[in-house]
């Protein structure tokens, strides 16, 4: 059964994201960013993605994974796609691309 503290923290959770996410509609007046702010904007995308695969590809278990693991290759390949195409879709393309058959066929 649920007690009260925790229905007052599940709906002050929700109240805090419904202000924070309609926070922008509740005005008429444009909200221009800082030249800045939309050049950084740019770039986080593939940070997220950098945080999210650039730990795995390191570490397996704690442990270096070593260059014969199909993350690795993955990672290069998506990479120079990267760095020739400047599309984070064909990073996660030409990455997924390389990973998956040396993954399932190999068994890395």
């Amino acid at each position: 059964m649920t007690d009260v503290r925790t229905v007052a923290i599940i709906l002050g959770l929700a109240a805090v994201t419904v202000v924070a996410r309609s926070f922008f509609f509740l005005t008429s007046r444009p909200w221009p960013l800082p030249r800045w702010v939309e050049r950084g904007l740019q770039y986080a995308p593939i940070a997220a993605l950098s945080a999210v695969v650039v730990p795995e590809i390191l570490t397996a278990q704690g442990q270096w994974s070593g260059l014969v693991d199909a993350r690795v290759f993955g990672a290069a390949a998506g990479a120079a796609a990267f760095f020739w195409r400047r599309s984070v879709l064909a990073t996660i393309g030409v990455g997924m691309a390389v990973y998956l058959p040396l993954h399932v066929a190999l068994g890395w």
